[in-house]
């Protein structure tokens, strides 16, 4: 889907609560080019930096989708390792900025979303969508498999739905499905009655203890201490398995289709 209302790029306000509503967006459904992945991250661990920055909403721009994961047109443009490995450590440093941060992440998912899109869903520390929040993980269905965002989507789904996701790369899924899997907390019948529940959880968490708040996410992140680490080996296979004739084929046929 084309959007043309949508301007690529990553914008961010705090409001006087102390609520940063981080919000990202591209014309092709929100997809993730390697820039927009940068800008994501620098925002986020910015904002893990600022005293007056209590609480962070991650959201995306329009009513269709939430995130389509990966631009294939970067995809095909991968000729080496190297660059493959640039291009899936944006993921991985948007996932370990969600990490690092004091600050509790909240979700917003109004719409469908794939891949890496699935893999910021998982990062949050809470999140909320409407019912038209399927999901899917479609990197298996191209010839590369969920390596980058795999730890986040097994920690919040467990691996048996990771699994399910992951090798039945071609089907979506509901967001009832995924609510009852733990990656939602709460599935809203509309757009605005999510927003209404986001902003109302954003402003108790704005009032909250802050030092209280970072001590707790420390908590729910033990474990995970070797996430930078483990995501640029999994970057690296991805890197990799992208420069496969079977890959590029699939790639090609996606976008044709």
């Amino acid at each position: 889907m084309f959007d043309t209302s949508l301007v690529e790029g990553v914008s961010c306000h705090v409001d006087p609560r102390g609520v940063a509503t981080v919000t990202f967006a591209h014309p092709r459904s929100n997809s993730l080019p390697s820039v927009v992945l940068s800008e994501l991250a620098s925002t986020i661990r910015g904002l893990g930096d600022r005293n007056d920055v209590r609480v962070v909403v991650l959201g995306s721009a329009g009513d269709r989708a939430f995130c389509a994961g990966a631009s294939f047109d970067e995809l095909v443009a991968i000729s080496n390792p190297e660059e493959g490995l640039s291009f899936f450590m944006g993921f991985a440093n948007v996932i370990n900025a969600i990490r690092s941060i004091p600050q509790f992440v909240i979700g917003r998912v109004q719409g469908k979303t794939v891949g890496g899109g699935v893999g910021l869903a998982s990062a949050v520390d809470h999140c909320l969508a409407t019912q038209f929040a399927s999901v899917k993980l479609s990197e298996l269905a191209v010839g590369i498999g969920p390596f980058v965002v795999g730890p986040a989507v097994e920690r919040k789904l467990g691996v048996s739905g990771m699994s399910q996701l992951a090798v039945d790369a071609t089907e979506w899924r509901t967001a009832e499905w995924a609510a009852s899997r733990g990656l939602y907390a709460d599935v809203y019948e509309s757009v605005e009655e999510l927003d209404g529940a986001v902003d109302a959880l954003a402003g108790r968490l704005a009032g909250s203890n802050p030092e209280a708040m970072a001590e707790l996410k420390r908590t729910f992140w033990r474990g995970t201490e070797d996430w930078d680490t483990l995501l640029q080996e999994r970057a690296a296979i991805s890197g990799r398995l992208v420069l496969s004739d079977f890959t590029r084929k699939a790639i090609a046929k996606f976008k044709a289709g």
